[in-house]
């Protein structure tokens, strides 16, 4: 199945990255760069799936955790456990990226218990979505 890696029984958040970094194939699509983000997410069934950002005109591309998101759906799952995007500069080097605004919603709206989703922000740092997105619910009652 594309976009799925065999269960683990639990996975660091260094070896989550890892599997992030391994999916960056940064290349140029015409004018647009495609694949210079990777993201990898475990999945409350210990499913790892991976996805990388395809930038197109006119906002019509999207994030790499929008791709491994669409893998995990696909797959039938909607529950994150955690998750991470990189990025590979010139030098090789690896660099976490938080969530955007529109990610960090979406994540959300796959599952309301995705809130509790723990979002790696570096090697040794995670947080809850909840935390990232402290006004999600935003409708009250007056």
């Amino acid at each position: 199945m594309y976009g799925i890696m065999p269960s683990m029984v639990e996975i660091t958040n260094i070896e989550l990255i890892e599997r992030a970094a391994s999916v960056v194939n940064a290349r140029k699509n015409g004018e647009f760069t495609i694949g210079d983000v990777g993201c990898a997410l475990v999945t409350d069934k210990n499913n790892v799936y991976v996805g990388v950002c395809i930038d197109t005109s006119s906002g019509m591309g999207f994030c790499a955790e929008h791709n491994a998101i669409g893998a995990m759906i696909t797959a039938g799952q909607s529950r994150i456990r955690k998750i991470v995007a990189v990025v590979r500069k010139d030098r090789g080097d690896i660099y976490v990226l938080s969530p955007c605004g529109r990610c960090r919603e979406f994540i959300r709206q796959m599952n309301n218990d995705n809130l509790e989703t723990e979002v790696i922000l570096s090697r040794d740092k995670a947080v809850r979505l909840k935390e990232l997105l402290p006004y999600f619910d935003w409708l009250q009652r007056c």
